[in-house]
């Protein structure tokens, strides 16, 4: 809403329909088709407004899958056939049913294994010291505002798309009146090769390491990273330079020309 762009337009470029835009939007996962297409849609939309698709990915997968069937059975066919077989087995001192069974057995290895992990755990944590103070979890807030997700089992998952960082930053201008736009990366590559933009007028999203813009004057809305930027009120040119961290303001020789 911010960068004035309407629903129809992400429908017609990322060719998915309305519906479920709206869905996404509005967290009702029930209405979309299934799971897969869920991740896909979140990843084609966030790419198309210049967001971070794979922490978005990320989010969705902790906060809504759950484990399947599969993964949720606890006993393996191996031994549930142990089982059975101990069940249809003589009992008493005929035949082989005199031993323990051997699921009795590997039960009892697995007690023995994890108590000796546990010692071993607990004397390197007493040879540390006792100056090892814990890792106090920080909440992650949701996009909602005021809400936050308790921390605990997810720990390890925001840790990792906290050290995912994007490796390119993405560039998305709207212009609000006639804009002249000239734009190279960090190679000094010509992007957008000094282009007099209308109001309205469609400008393609850029991503690239590192990037230099000049603006031949305010009437733009910028947008890097996801994030909007503030252009400064000007009739002449104004310059950014724009890496995954943010746009910093550029002037003089620093500014491309496109020539």
């Amino acid at each position: 809403m911010r960068a004035r762009i309407d629903i129809t337009e992400v429908e017609l470029a990322t060719k998915i329909r309305a519906k479920y835009l709206r869905a996404i939007e509005n967290e009702e996962w029930q209405l979309l088709p299934g799971s897969t297409f869920a991740k896909s849609f979140i990843r084609t939309y966030a790419d198309y407004l210049g967001i971070d698709s794979r922490s978005l990915v990320e989010e969705y997968k902790l906060r809504y899958e759950r484990p399947s069937e599969q993964e949720l059975r606890t006993v393996s066919p191996g031994l549930a056939r142990d089982r059975r077989g101990n069940r249809t087995s003589p009992r008493g001192g005929g035949g082989g049913g005199g031993g323990a069974p051997r699921w009795a057995i590997t039960v009892g290895l697995l007690v023995i294994l994890v108590a000796a992990l546990y010692f071993i755990g607990t004397r390197g944590r007493d040879d540390k010291g006792s100056n090892t103070t814990p890792t106090e979890t920080q909440p992650i807030a949701r996009r909602g505002g005021g809400r936050r997700a308790a921390s605990g089992g997810g720990t390890g998952a925001q840790t990792q798309r906290r050290a995912a960082a994007p490796t390119l930053a993405g560039l998305r201008l709207i212009p609000s009146g006639d804009v002249y736009v000239c734009l190279v990366d960090q190679d000094d590559r010509v992007l957008i090769p000094g282009q007099t933009f209308a109001a309205g007028q469609a400008v393609p999203l850029q991503r690239a390491r590192s990037m230099r813009l000049t603006l031949g004057n305010s009437n733009v809305v910028m947008r890097v990273n996801g994030r909007a930027v503030s252009v400064p009120a000007s009739s002449e040119a104004v310059g950014f330079a724009i890496t995954t961290r943010g746009a910093t303001p550029i002037s003089g020789d620093q500014l491309p020309t496109c020539t």
